[in-house]
């Protein structure tokens, strides 16, 4: 632009001289026509610039980030059945758009795509060693035949003072992005893999379907409600979704605690163990993550669920420790452990006892985007005495690659 503006000067300067010089006519018609090139130059300039700065203002409002991850994981699998020894790998991607007319309005489009499902499609486990959303999650979601929008939404946040605001969102959501939030334990692309240590696994979290949000946020006090309404379950009903979380960040002399007690229940939609009603499901999770200093964390989530409807587990307890890289000078780095056991319903001849899962991990950032985790996870499935044969254990080693952008 500088440059533009330097020329148009030299030019001006020239043809004043030409000017000046001047002494037949064919000249001053040559001076006319560049003095009128001049003038449809800066014209456009000063469109372009104009351009530009419409582009530059809408940038503002509009942002775009998502995250890419591939994974491979190899198991070794012991047991009656002999399930053997298998690997598997896959590749989520999940770009995202972000319009913010307002600072306090925003739209909201999260897009899924995926290559492969992974280990989790072939484990005798009923665990997913992986909880992304991988090929078949990202199509024909919930039953709605729709595929890879996996959401869109509007928030409109109330600002009652600078400690005090209430957000309404409405759309195609999440519930795990308002319930069951932990620091430590909630991201399955950049903490742990295994599903146990994502959300509560005995838990009724849907996601990716029509629903509303309620978040009131008071200083270090916070309330949030959902409401979904989810095309269809594993038994192929329609059903409504309700929960409700309260959250306290409490300020210790370690450091921050985020102290979170949410309580979720369904309409009747879920068959029982007899196959002969549709039943309600409901859970209590309680998710604490506690700041121990620079260095360590710790996490705990229990969950206790109803089980008058078939259900893999009617509660789960889990806890670990967060070490942070900058114990050794590279504070992008962490280290996570955890262990989670479950306990089986026991409806059935068939029903899971209990299982055991403990995994660990260690994440080293490339750069500011870039995460390279290398996992460890160890599984064991014990059945009721007369699916005895069934039972389960093994080892699984993965190596999870991550672009968060």
């Amino acid at each position: 632009m500088i440059r533009k503006r330097l020329v148009l000067v030299l030019i001006g300067l020239i043809l004043t001289t030409v000017t000046a010089r001047a002494e037949d006519e064919p000249t001053l018609q040559e001076v006319d026509q560049l003095k009128q090139r001049i003038e449809e130059l800066e014209k456009k300039q000063e469109e372009d610039e104009e351009e530009f700065g419409k582009l530059s203002d809408l940038a503002k409002y509009v942002s775009i980030g998502g995250v890419l991850s591939g994974a491979y994981q190899y198991e070794w699998v012991s047991g009656p059945s002999d399930p053997g020894d298998l690997g598997r790998g896959a590749v989520a991607f999940q770009p995202e758009v972000s319009v913010t007319p307002t600072e306090n309005d925003e739209v909201f489009f999260l897009f899924g795509f995926a290559a492969g499902n992974g280990l989790p499609d072939v484990t005798p486990f009923i665990l997913a060693p992986w909880a992304a959303g991988l090929e078949d999650d990202v199509k024909d979601i919930n039953g709605r035949n729709r595929d890879y929008l996996l959401q869109a939404w509007y928030k409109h946040t109330f600002a009652f003072s600078e400690d005090q605001s209430l957000g309404v969102t409405g759309g195609i959501i999440d519930s795990t992005n308002y319930l069951d939030d932990n620091a430590y334990a909630s991201d399955e692309y950049t903490q742990f893999m295994n599903e146990a240590f994502v959300n509560a696994s005995n838990g009724i979290l849907p996601s990716w379907d029509i629903g509303g949000a309620l978040e009131w946020d008071y200083g270090r006090f916070g309330v949030t409600g959902v409401y979904m309404n989810v095309g269809e379950n594993d038994d192929g009903n329609n059903y409504n979704f309700y929960g409700a979380q309260v959250m306290y960040a409490l300020e210790t002399s370690f450091g921050e605690g985020r102290y979170r007690v949410n309580y979720n229940f369904t309409s009747k939609a879920f068959l029982d163990p007899d196959d002969t009603s549709e039943e309600q499901r409901n859970v209590l999770i309680f998710s604490f993550d506690q700041e121990l200093g620079d260095i360590f964390g710790a996490w705990i989530r229990f969950a206790f669920g109803s089980d008058k409807a078939l259900v893999d587990y009617k509660s789960l307890y889990s806890g670990g420790i967060n070490i942070s890289g900058r114990w050794w000078g590279r504070e992008q780095d962490t280290i996570g452990i955890g262990y989670g056991y479950l306990d089986g319903p026991e409806q059935t001849e068939e029903s899971i006892n209990y299982t055991q899962v403990a995994e660990g991990y260690v994440r080293f950032g490339l750069n500011d985007y870039l995460f390279l985790t290398f996992d460890w996870q160890y599984m064991k499935d014990i059945y009721v005495d007369t699916a005895s044969d069934s039972d389960v254990d093994g080892w699984i080693a993965g190596v999870r690659m991550t672009a968060e952008f």
